[in-house]
């Protein structure tokens, strides 16, 4: 069944097409959303034959990059049917540097991973299509157990070497699955908890085979932060699979083996923006430049990082980019992205309000909104305000250290009192200006799962003290030495010392829950910290109590449920039941038992993601699932609201995001790859 969604674009141009083609901006006839076209698609079209044209600075931008060999003529750099974008306002202009800034490497990093960030395929603004990208086309069979992608014929890596449907089959084969890169692949990437069968067909065809139907496989890739592509090109040469010689190579250019080199490169991680050989070893990707390597392995992405400290990142346009304007010209537009690390959030704020940032979501909080709005035109920018996917959610440690609090936790009675203990309406009002909704979280965003009840989203919301207090006494947690503090049932001192990171909680709505459950008689303390470090305690599981955004769009758990089992989330998400998970990862070995509940959930999720999004029978299923999430109050929801997304007026061809979100990749579906910087005035959008 084919899912190709631009009829006749592999079509041949006829011979006598000869005028040049139109420089088609601005929303199309269906919607907001830029034209995409193959490249022979538009010119029959337009009945015009494409001429390309690059940026005048990109042979003095790819000299900043070590080990790169000299540029090819642009007509040999795109492939043979590069993407045709027409921009949202306007053909843009070269140039410019855009500023940005993320708390830290690994952390906050997101906001500038999805400007240049590229995958198989993408939704479109619209939210709720799915289109081409790295992949030209693609093709179901009937029953989804077998997605093929057809590439485009020509396309290279940013260092001019071939990129063909091998980089996928040895990014799958070769990499996720081999132990001695990752330890154990995700299982989003697997298909009944087993392998898929990835094969390269030819040049531009790969096909993937599944063990059962598994329909949300391409919304995966085109929500996914991985990438599913590596080039072969360079860390074949130092797989043992591929050459008998890689260790001793690897040790002639001072590492241990040739994995050791492989993981330099790729960080042992699907996610993209670990340190990169600059800042790893400076001195050993020195080394692997001198010997003829390059330093920082080779990307599809629209800017390649040149440069990297602990202080930030300096990254530059690709010079072999696959996408190019409806006047020719090859994209990106903007020549530079400085990526500054600063982690604390009021030098942030204040950067801000200066106008020395061109683009900012991530770690933006509603609270800052105020000051925002109120200096932007003195900073030259806009603010708007956008409903969030997730929520802010808390949830308690179900496997503990302390074994007394653990067996707290695990009791409902526990978690419903500490949920109905808490004030969502002042939340609302205080942390998100009355603007957002109290919502319990279901595990999916309500306005994309459209099954959710209104009673699910209710659920344990209301605002009770007297509820709170009485399920408080139920589950055993009383004030036994008459202070006025409840204490554990063996009379030890119960306290929560809850640590929270600001990018995954505003402080004002840890502030208003820690009240709460004071005033309920639960001690509760709390202590800002940076991300990594709130990150690192979470999984080391040193945190009773967990704060995070949690909640996720119907399309990405129709393809990952990984945020419906233990332990909830991956390092970057909120993480519960630790040993949980752990138990399952060893069949039994190690961790601790989960209860029959998780079971359960395995059972419907399995399940989950072999049925079509949205049919009856997934959305039944689904309100199963909700309908468990709420029961269990794993992770318990505040409040559904709004959060800031901050861009420069220098800022052109920007469309602000239907949603601040990190799930459908913050601007990947806006095509960053067509803005430009105005440097002279107002950039028309």
């Amino acid at each position: 069944m084919s899912k190709l969604l631009f009829a006749g674009a592999a079509a041949l141009l006829a011979t006598n097409v000869m005028a040049a083609c139109p420089s088609v901006s601005g929303p199309n006839e269906g919607g907001a959303f830029p034209h995409l076209f193959e490249r022979t698609e538009f010119e029959q079209k337009y009945g015009c034959a494409m001429s390309f044209s690059e940026n005048p600075a990109i042979a003095k931008l790819n000299a900043r990059i070590a080990g790169n060999p000299d540029l090819m003529p642009l007509a040999k750099r795109l492939p043979a049917e590069p993407l045709v974008v027409a921009p949202y306002g306007q053909i843009g202009i070269y140039g410019g540097v855009l500023d940005g800034i993320s708390k830290a490497t690994e952390s906050g990093t997101s906001d500038l991973l999805s400007v240049r960030h590229v995958n198989l395929v993408r939704y479109n603004d619209d939210l709720q299509t799915v289109v081409p990208n790295i992949a030209k086309s693609w093709t179901w069979n009937e029953d989804f157990t077998q997605l093929t992608f057809e590439l485009r014929k020509g396309h290279k890596w940013s260092d001019g070497a071939a990129f063909t449907a091998e980089d996928i089959a040895f990014w799958y084969n070769n990499m996720l699955m081999d132990t001695n890169i990752i330890e154990k692949p995700k299982d989003r990437f697997m298909s009944e908890g087993k392998p898929m069968k990835v094969e390269a067909l030819d040049e531009t065809t790969v096909r993937f085979t599944l063990n059962a139907p598994k329909p949300g496989l391409l919304a995966n890739f085109a929500l996914d932060y991985a990438q599913p592509f590596q080039p072969k090109h360079l860390l074949s040469k130092f797989h043992p699979e591929f050459n008998k010689d890689a260790d001793k190579l690897a040790k002639q250019l001072g590492f241990d083996n040739g994995y050791a080199v492989i993981n330099f490169y790729y960080g042992q991680s699907d996610w993209k923006d670990v340190p990169t050989p600059l800042l790893k070893d400076k001195a050993a990707s020195d080394r692997l430049v001198k010997a003829g390597f390059t330093a920082i392995a080779p990307t599809l992405e629209s800017h390649l990082v040149v440069a990297e400290t602990l202080e930030g990142r300096r990254l530059v346009a690709n010079p072999y980019f696959f996408q190019v304007d409806t006047a020719g010209n090859q994209l990106p537009y903007i020549n530079e992205i400085n990526e500054v690390f600063i982690g604390d959030q009021d030098i942030q704020t204040a950067k801000l309000i200066a106008g020395d940032v061109d683009y900012k979501s991530q770690a933006v909080n509603l609270p800052q909104a105020p000051v925002l709005l109120e200096n932007k035109e003195q900073g030259n920018y806009e603010i708007a305000l956008r409903p969030t996917i997730g929520e802010t959610t808390f949830a308690f440690n179900l496997t503990d250290k302390d074994m007394e609090k653990r067996a707290v936790f695990n009791d409902v009675n526990f978690r419903r009192a500490m949920s109905v203990a808490v004030n969502r309406d002042q939340i609302n009002e205080i942390a998100y200006f009355g603007l957002g909704k109290p919502t319990q979280y279901t595990a999916f965003d309500a306005d994309t799962a459209s099954f959710v009840t209104e009673d699910l989203k209710s659920a344990w919301t209301q605002y009770d003290q007297k509820l709170a207090k009485g399920l408080l006494d139920k589950a055993g947690v009383v004030d036994k030495d008459g202070d006025g503090l409840r204490d554990l049932p063996s009379g030890k001192k119960f306290e929560l010392n809850i640590q929270y990171a600001t990018q995954g909680a505003a402080t004002e709505v840890v502030e208003i829950i820690a009240n709460n459950w004071n005033d309920v008689g639960v001690k509760a303390t709390i202590k800002e910290v940076t991300s990594d470090e709130y990150r690192n305690s979470q999984t080391a599981n040193d945190l009773s109590v967990l704060f995070w955004v949690m909640g996720r769009p119907l399309a990405t758990l129709a393809s990952d449920t990984q945020t419906l089992l233990p332990p909830y989330d991956n390092f970057f998400g909120l993480r519960t039941g630790m040993l949980w998970a752990q138990y399952r990862d060893t069949n039994g070995a190690e961790g601790v038992k989960p209860p029959q509940s998780v079971n359960e959930m395995q059972t419907m999720a399995d399940r989950f993601v072999t049925l079509p999004s949205g049919s009856d029978a997934s959305n039944k299923l689904g309100v199963e699932i909700a309908k468990r999430v709420v029961d269990d109050l794993f992770i318990i929801g505040t409040v559904k609201a709004v959060n800031p997304i901050y861009r420069s007026n220098k800022l052109g061809n920007f469309e602000t995001p239907k949603t601040w979100s990190y799930d459908y990749y913050r601007v990947y579906p806006y095509l960053p790859s067509q803005w430009f910087l105005d440097e002279n005035g107002v950039a028309k959008n």
